[in-house]
């Protein structure tokens, strides 16, 4: 069954858009249509994926602070009218030994990875409120039940992740605004690069499969469709199912 996404008129913001699968999705809704706002602290990485397609818009923000959330996300509604949906894909992922772990690279990572999807959540869900329509999507990860080595921080955000998304959705199901999250499996993203070096690499190809970002396109277009109509729920991409394999 094939299915065709049409997103006239539709205003998308996406946090750590500029790579990885926040890029993938950006392309993909700016092609059926939407008008995408790309943030992310990465100057060039805006650069090039503003040059990409005439409906992405980029913006340089650091999700970890509030006030400057709080100022873009306000400049993006008050310039469209409205913001549809909400993606919340920034994160890092420092590899570091819990006993060995700076305080401040600690509060960094909850800064970037939990803080961040809080405050971008309270900028933009009053108005949605106020439209009776929105929709918000977050990341969790696999490793949020499972752990893995010198990834303590970045896995303790990601079940936090999960469950706020899952309270959120319960305080705004009423106004008909969405909260799901998403555990897209091992991707191949830049971040992921970077954190995996050649054995945890060959692991997890030789385990659950390294997939693309593309791959978890599809299944974010339908959540953020009217199609997607559940809330409070965790979709989880477990292992990569080979593109080539699908034909």
């Amino acid at each position: 069954m094939k299915v065709v996404f049409d997103a006239t008129g539709y205003v998308l913001v996406v946090t750590g858009g500029a790579s990885g699968i926040g890029r993938a999705l950006s392309l993909a809704m700016a092609k059926v249509g939407a008008r995408v706002v790309v943030l992310d602290a990465d100057a060039s990485g805006l650069e090039e994926i503003g040059a990409e397609h005439r409906n992405v818009e980029t913006a340089t923000v650091d999700v970890s602070q509030r006030a400057a959330v709080f100022d873009v996300l306000s400049a993006i509604e008050a310039r469209h009218g409205k913001i549809d949906g909400l993606v919340c894909g920034a994160a890092i992922q420092p590899r570091t030994l819990i006993h060995e772990m700076d305080p401040e690279e600690w509060l960094r990572v909850q800064r970037v990875n939990l803080d961040g999807v809080v405050w971008c959540y309270q900028a933009v869900v009053p108005g949605m409120i106020k439209r009776r329509r929105g929709n918000i999507i977050a990341f969790t990860s696999g490793l949020a039940t499972q752990g893995w080595p010198q990834a303590s921080a970045y896995a303790s955000t990601k079940a936090a992740i999960t469950a706020f998304g899952k309270s959120a959705a319960k305080e705004i199901s009423r106004y008909r605004v969405r909260f799901n999250v998403v555990s897209p499996g091992v991707i191949d993203t830049p971040q992921y690069r970077a954190a995996n070096e050649s054995e945890d690499n060959e692991k997890w190809k030789a385990t659950l499969g390294v997939g693309s970002p593309e791959d978890v396109v599809g299944p974010l277009m339908f959540l953020l469709s009217d199609a997607g109509t559940m809330t409070g729920s965790v979709l989880s991409r477990d292992i990569a199912y080979p593109r080539e394999e699908w034909d």
